[in-house]
């Protein structure tokens, strides 16, 4: 596989990335919680786009995969602003942007800050306000307190050895980006893939960005046995064919 290609960004720290050029709309995506480039979806999507000639870009956000940085340094604030860098400094034209989990928060914080940039909108178990509702709200006393105390909780996780490490911060700063509790200024084409069987982002989670979505053009596809990842080959040729649907709108 190639070595990523790097972005530097003004403070000096630096963003791996995988791209190629092509014919527009081109396509972002942005990749889960403490989640990488590297993923089923996002190698599929980049081999998909090539095979269709569509520009395409994947990347690591601070701290995650190849890039610069410290995981738990990390904030939802830092990563919609390293992928508002990426459409900004790599891509041209409109953009359909993708979003994985928490990516499917950062993408929509980021087509907020660029607009006229993002023609259409997929979200993939769509974590929007995960930090508040599915983390903070389902801790219980004894995990508070040791995030007050210690300013960091180690939350064991089902898709790895390592435990992911909770920030008293990453709590607190992404209190400032929450979208549900207001309406979501958006009304470019959503489309929003979701499994039924998620244990991580509930199926009923997604409703709630359905209902705060300002745009009328929405389609939602419920997975009735779909897991929170929503990789395997129904799942990916799913993905491809919402893709391929939204880029035939312009």
């Amino acid at each position: 596989m190639a070595e990523p290609r790097i972005l530097t960004r003004a403070d000096g720290t630096t963003i791996a990335y995988h791209a190629h050029t092509g014919t527009s709309p081109g396509v972002v995506f942005c990749g889960g919680f403490n989640s990488d480039m590297t993923g089923i979806k996002a190698v599929a999507l980049d081999t998909h786009c090539r095979e269709t000639g569509r520009a395409f870009v994947r990347f690591d956000y601070f701290g995650h995969g190849a890039s610069s940085g410290k995981f738990r340094d990390g904030t939802i604030g830092r990563w919609r602003d390293d992928a508002i860098a990426v459409i900004d400094d790599l891509t041209e034209g409109p953009q359909i942007v993708i979003g994985s989990s928490m990516g499917g928060w950062i993408m929509l914080l980021a087509a907020l800050a660029r607009p006229v940039r993002v023609m259409g909108l997929l979200g993939i178990a769509p974590a929007l306000d995960f930090t508040e509702d599915l983390i903070w709200d389902r801790f219980d006393d004894n995990m508070r307190e040791i995030l007050r105390r210690d300013g960091v909780y180690m939350r064991p996780s089902e898709y790895g050895d390592e435990p992911h490490a909770i920030t008293l911060r990453l709590i607190e700063e992404g209190r400032n980006h929450l979208l549900l509790r207001q309406t979501v200024g958006l009304t470019c084409p959503l489309r929003v893939l979701q499994g039924m069987n998620d244990p991580d982002v509930p199926w009923r989670h997604a409703l709630k960005l359905i209902e705060a979505y300002e745009g009328a053009d929405v389609e939602v596809t419920f997975v009735k046995n779909g897991d929170h990842r929503l990789s395997e080959p129904d799942d990916i040729a799913r993905l491809l064919r919402a893709v391929d649907g939204l880029a035939a709108i312009t």
